[in-house]
């Protein structure tokens, strides 16, 4: 009886042998021809299972994304049952930063898919209308520490926000590069949330 394919398995891959090309030397060396032969199949297995090169790259990106989203819905999980929300926010900055071999490879992966971004507008649509979804998840969960008497009530949550996810992502590059340590950075998110969440520290 012949095998059943994992149609799945099969894209992750093709996926993954994006993201190594991707991190050894950005996106130009991620053409089909490169990809099936870091893969080791046939060039039209990729047409097949992704079409044209820019499906591929955004295929290969939305699968990158998921698994992130998934080790961090985990690490989430991990807070416990009811976690306060300086926690759920210090959580969610810190995956944003390389603290293991995981993060950094997704954000080295993400730099590749960024330099990219800046040079093809087709691409860049594809990522410059979605929704800030993280900004108004940390917002939201600074509204929840205001009302619980947690974060000062004149603070605006929304530019906290943005200014938070901003700063943890701008901390990417000088850890990757080793300017900072991975300690220094997560130092750096504690004075930021000790300011917003001041006297509230039971999370850390």
């Amino acid at each position: 009886m012949p095998r059943q394919v994992d149609h799945e398995e099969r894209r992750r891959r093709l996926a993954e042998a994006v993201w190594r090309l991707a991190a050894r030397s950005g996106l130009e060396d991620v053409t089909l021809r490169h990809v099936a032969a870091e893969a080791g199949v046939p060039a039209r297995q990729l047409q097949y299972y992704f079409g044209t090169r820019e499906h591929l790259l955004l295929g290969a990106l939305e699968i990158l994304n998921a698994d992130a989203e998934r080790r961090a819905a985990q690490r989430m999980s991990d807070l416990g049952p009811d976690p306060s929300p300086r926690a759920v926010v210090r959580a969610i900055l810190l995956e944003l930063l390389p603290l293991d071999d995981e993060r950094r490879r997704t954000q080295v992966v993400h730099a590749a898919y960024f330099v990219r971004f800046l040079t093809d507008p087709a691409l860049a649509l594809s990522v410059r209308d979605s929704p800030h979804a993280l900004e108004d998840l940390v917002a939201s969960l600074l509204h929840l520490g205001q009302e619980l008497g947690h974060v000062n009530p004149d603070l605006d949550p929304q530019a906290e926000a943005a200014f938070l996810v901003a700063g943890a992502q701008g901390l990417q590059p000088p850890v990757l590069l080793g300017q900072y340590t991975p300690q220094l950075a997560v130092n750096l998110v504690d004075r930021q949330l000790d300011r917003l969440f001041a006297g509230h520290r039971q999370d850390a």
